[in-house]
């Protein structure tokens, strides 16, 4: 059976949060494909809103500014739930999508102390029914999911890596090779994998950015151009076919991850709003995006030098 992985972003225009990549990795019978997913589930996914089947899309599709986390979290942490990783609470969410202890986070000062219980906008027996629907659809089709990740790059790292690569372009790049190569190790040897991945800005090129991370191998270019960028290669006796598409959530590995990426950026900014919210009171929050962000660090600066905060921690200067 051949490999699926689909990787995605969020909070890459953002100042203000992390920079979340995620992805996912599924299985199929062989002589499908990454399009094939959605036919080969369509009994228990759906690419949209869907009342009956879980909704497996876009994020930007299936989640609004101020509507909550619903659609998001109901997926997510079934699909989390399917693969046996627990996800109860803050402290666990961290180790079981983004593969840290949420210890590690505690560097930043909005994370000190933190707890979450998690689901936040659905009940655990809408989780636990979602993940039952997943499972029974998974073993309708012979289609195998095995695992959902993401990884954060918060500002501080963030703006450190913009300055030894140049630009936050590369940055997206090559924490989304890195990722890709962690999951590889997942994957048997002698496998075929197709690594399907939604275009990064207006790049159409990224056979230097493979050759770099993928470093054992020689890139193959099959083709590059503003619809798709397609390029094969070996990579510790896997073969690999990678495609960067324009509106590559359209293939559901890659619509899971940018669920993923969407959920795990979006409850990084709860701590994050609570506490400059504690130190500003009247302080309205913020998603971090231009315009928005500029108006909460101009109403924030004050008390981040009365606490001895740098801007570097928390702002992203790109």
């Amino acid at each position: 059976m051949p490999f699926f992985i689909g990787t995605d972003e969020a909070g890459y225009g953002p100042n203000l949060g992390p920079l979340v990549v995620g992805a996912s990795v599924w299985q199929a019978p062989k002589g499908n494909g990454a399009e094939d997913l959605y036919r080969l589930l369509e009994h228990c996914v759906a690419p949209g809103p869907d009342e009956r089947r879980l909704p497996i899309a876009d994020s930007k599709v299936l989640y609004k500014p101020g509507c909550g986390l619903a659609a998001l979290e109901r997926v997510v942490l079934a699909v989390l739930g399917h693969c046996g990783a627990a996800s109860g609470d803050w402290d666990s969410l961290w180790p079981a999508l983004a593969g840290v202890p949420a210890s590690d986070l505690a560097c930043h000062a909005w994370h000190e102390g933190f707890a979450l219980s998690l689901p936040r906008d659905v009940t655990a027996e809408e989780i636990a029914a979602a993940s039952a629907m997943l499972a029974s659809g998974l073993e309708a089709a012979e289609v195998q999911f095995s695992r959902l990740a993401a990884r954060a790059v918060f500002p501080d790292l963030f703006n450190d890596q913009v300055r030894a690569c140049g630009n936050k372009a590369e940055v997206l790049s090559l924490t989304t090779l890195q990722l890709v190569a962690e999951l590889l190790e997942g994957v048997p040897v002698g496998s075929e994998v197709q690594v399907t991945c939604d275009k990064h800005g207006g790049r159409d090129y990224y056979a230097a950015l493979i050759q770099h991370v993928f470093g054992d191998t020689w890139v193959r270019v099959v083709r590059e151009g503003p619809a798709e960028s397609v390029y094969r290669f070996s990579h510790s006796q896997r073969r690999i076919e990678m495609r960067f598409l324009m509106a590559g959530e359209r293939m559901l590995p890659t619509a899971l991850a940018s669920m993923a990426a969407k959920y795990l950026r979006e409850i990084a900014m709860i701590p994050f709003n609570a506490f400059w919210q504690r130190q500003v009171p009247g302080l309205k929050a913020t998603a971090g995006y231009p315009t928005d962000s500029r108006r909460f660090l101009k109403e924030i600066r004050p008390a981040a030098r009365r606490l001895g905060l740098a801007e570097e921690t928390f702002w992203r200067h790109v």
